[in-house]
């Protein structure tokens, strides 16, 4: 009898748990969480909590988040001109067509904003920020919303894969191979081969709010490509160390014989003004790589304060996509010192024979120190560089 007495009061308590729990769910619900059902009419076996889309920003809203479940069916389904075209182009114009940062990223945040509204349309736009390996690129798109019913729908503006005619191109390069005589040897450290020659033809530093910027250029003297870094180690007025640093990703690491990258390591938190003297270690290993014609800059120019940026339009002539490429600036003043480096990386493959325009911001307290820029780009396969 104390059981069944047990049992009962446990059935009304789990009961009543349960009803606050529904109750909660239907009064705030998480979006954009989804409740999987099956034999809905209409849904193909599924539903979803999703708060309908009765104004322009809320369908904006719904839209972000199907891109950030990769729910492409049911965003691709939402759209007011889907019928000009489909979901596999939908699709790839966010993700891209070919292997690259963006097809491997995935959402981070959205942010929408309005900027227009009327009775029958509207204009928001749309600020989506990825999660990359190299950063967080954000992709802005403006956006028309129009008005079916009582709901709203995104008018998505599709950017189309380029054509490009079929062709045939020649590619005939030299390839340098690095060959390990035994299992014992490191790769690129061969015992009965010279070390890799490179030297830092340019290094000074300067003082940032967020810290202190070694700023360089680093040239490959070597008659074979090399992989290389530099390193930094800060020395107090006693000459003793207290802080070491690398470049990581702000330089381009594979140089061909006689290749000149700038580079940039960053000390933060750190003051000039307690530093003695820096040692500067640069190194560099033998590797394999071809020598492929470079991604081609075209049009690279300056763009002044406000909004201060270097500028201009990539060209892959290969006739394979690139997967990722890394664009490095160096910004010199009118005696050609160093004054900054940019950098970044297009979230997008490379497609071959067509014009890709880039633009990367300048501080802007520096943009006008700034009288000449040079431009090297970087590329890599999954496979490695290329």
């Amino acid at each position: 009898m104390k059981t069944e007495k047990g049992g009962h009061l446990f059935g009304i308590v789990l009961a009543a748990a349960v009803g606050v729990l529904v109750a909660v769910g239907t009064i705030w619900p998480i979006p954009p969480a989804k409740i999987y059902l099956t034999g809905v009419e209409g849904r193909t076996g599924r539903n979803w909590l999703m708060p309908p889309p009765r104004t322009p920003e809320q369908a904006v809203r719904n839209l972000a988040d199907d891109i950030s479940l990769k729910d492409w069916r049911d965003g691709y389904n939402t759209l007011a001109n889907k019928d000009q075209f489909t979901q596999f182009e939908f699709e790839h114009d966010l993700e891209g067509y070919y292997p690259s940062l963006r097809a491997e990223a995935s959402l981070a945040g959205f942010e929408v904003v309005p900027l227009h509204t009327s009775a029958d349309s509207a204009e928001v736009q749309l600020k989506l920020q990825w999660t990359t390996v190299v950063g967080a690129p954000i992709n802005t798109r403006n956006l028309k919303v129009v008005r079916v019913g009582q709901d709203w729908k995104v008018n998505w503006p599709l950017i189309r894969k380029p054509d490009v005619p079929a062709q045939v191109v020649a590619e005939d390069f030299k390839r340098w191979s690095v060959i390990l005589p035994g299992a014992g040897d490191v790769f690129g450290r061969i015992g009965n081969v010279a070390s890799a020659h490179v030297k830092i033809i340019d290094m000074h530093p300067i003082q940032r709010a967020e810290g202190l910027v070694i700023l360089g250029e680093i040239r490959n003297d070597d008659t074979a490509p090399v992989n290389v870094s530099v390193d930094a180690t800060l020395l107090s007025k006693d000459q003793k160390p207290f802080a070491s640093e690398g470049c990581f990703d702000s330089i381009d690491h594979v140089l061909l014989p006689g290749e000149v990258t700038p580079f940039s390591i960053m000390f933060p938190n750190q003051k000039l003004s307690e530093v003695g003297s820096i040692r500067m270690d640069p190194s560099a290993i033998l590797v394999s790589a071809p020598e492929i014609p470079d991604i081609a800059v075209q049009n690279a120019k300056l763009n002044p304060a406000p909004d201060a940026s270097v500028g201009g339009d990539l060209v892959n002539p290969t006739g394979s996509p690139v997967s990722v490429v890394h664009i490095i600036s160096g910004l010199y003043d009118k005696n050609g010192n160093m004054v900054w480096m940019v950098e970044k990386y297009m979230d997008r493959a490379l497609s071959p024979q067509t014009p890709t325009p880039f633009d990367i911001p300048i501080p802007e307290d520096l943009a006008r120190k700034i009288a000449t820029q040079r431009t090297i780009v970087s590329s890599f396969d999954y496979g490695g560089s290329i």
